[in-house]
């Protein structure tokens, strides 16, 4: 079949189909709906249409809108496009793919995980738990939401992945790199979890200095979420470390394949990037600007570790090989 919705090999380069370029394009237009929903929660803007959903205020089209009404309804208008952009995905996948392929199934599951990511946006609306209300259980909804968008945004990300080439997910990968991914997802997913409480405990518990918010978070009578924010820096600088460190080691251990350096690397520099801007954001007492940067980068390095992961357990007959030891292969040619 000559039109095929896999990447073509032509003159040595990767030309994307058109399926894998609408697929990498919901990957982005997702992460833009999810930058658009931190700067909802840092503005204090996640009750503008009031404890109404799927209504705004009992509207369908809020009439006599404030501010924080705009921008929670502007968020609603561009996570219900997200979903119709991944609905169309699914079909075109289902028209362009045979039975059982890959990307259908992946497809499928990107479908699933953002019928949930709105279901979750909605319980947040009806229970209350938006802008700086207080419940015993929005702790557990934001974890539930990052977790959920994280899953949402791998099987995204991996649909555009393994439709733009000739790749084929296979089980054989050392027993190292599995083990390796499987830490390296629990670290991330233990992170952003700690940075999603602490970002809540931020907003909902302000500081004017940086000396008052450290005297909070070791204060016995401040509010449970102030007193394991201190997690959130600990967790992060370790799994740096880790990440830094599971980057060379998959790399290795899948035989030095290109794309699985090409993003391990790619991780990695996020990594070190991502340290300093925490650290700036921590010390000027986060504000919106440097809050959707710290997130942006939490969504790439997570992009980037799927990627690599991908990478790691997929066979690609047309990836090089790089050259292990290059120096030594010289030495030995020139004896």
């Amino acid at each position: 079949m000559a039109d095929t919705d896999e990447s073509i090999k032509t003159a040595g380069q990767t030309k994307l189909s058109a399926f894998a370029r609408f697929a990498w394009f919901a990957v982005a237009y997702n992460l833009l709906v999810i930058l658009w929903g931190v700067f909802l929660r840092a503005s204090h803007a996640g009750d503008g249409c009031g404890q109404h959903w799927i209504t705004c205020h009992g509207e369908a089209i809020p009439s006599a809108p404030e501010l924080k009404t705009l921008i929670e309804f502007s968020h609603r208008v561009t996570s219900m496009l997200a979903g119709f952009i991944v609905i169309a995905l699914v079909i075109w996948a289902f028209r362009r793919f045979p039975k059982r392929h890959l990307v259908r199934r992946l497809a499928v599951l990107s479908l699933i995980f953002i019928i949930i990511e709105g279901a979750i946006g909605g319980g947040l609306v009806l229970t209350g738990n938006t802008a700086g209300n207080w419940t015993p259980t929005r702790p557990y909804w934001t974890a539930g939401h990052l977790i959920n968008t994280f899953v949402l945004m791998a099987f995204l990300t991996l649909t555009a992945w393994y439709a733009s080439g000739p790749r084929r997910l296979q089980f054989t990968a050392p027993p190292k790199v599995w083990v390796l991914l499987l830490v390296g997802v629990a670290a991330i997913f233990i992170t952003g979890i700690t940075g999603s409480m602490s970002a809540l405990s931020t907003m909902l518990f302000p500081s004017e200095t940086l000396a008052e918010g450290i005297a909070k978070d070791f204060n016995p009578d401040s509010h449970i979420l102030l007193r394991l924010r201190i997690l959130h820096p600990i967790f992060s600088i370790f799994t740096a470390v880790f990440l830094v460190f599971l980057s060379d080691a998959v790399k290795k251990a899948s035989g030095m394949r290109a794309s699985v350096a090409k993003w391990g690397n790619w991780m990695a520099g996020l990594v070190l990037v991502q340290i300093a801007w925490g650290a700036a954001t921590l010390l000027l007492l986060a504000p919106i600007i440097l809050q959707l940067g710290h997130l942006l980068l939490a969504d790439l390095i997570w992009l980037a570790f799927v990627l690599m992961a991908a990478a790691a357990i997929s066979e690609d007959d047309h990836e090089p090989v790089l050259q292990a030891e290059p120096l030594a292969t010289s030495s030995s040619s020139e004896a």
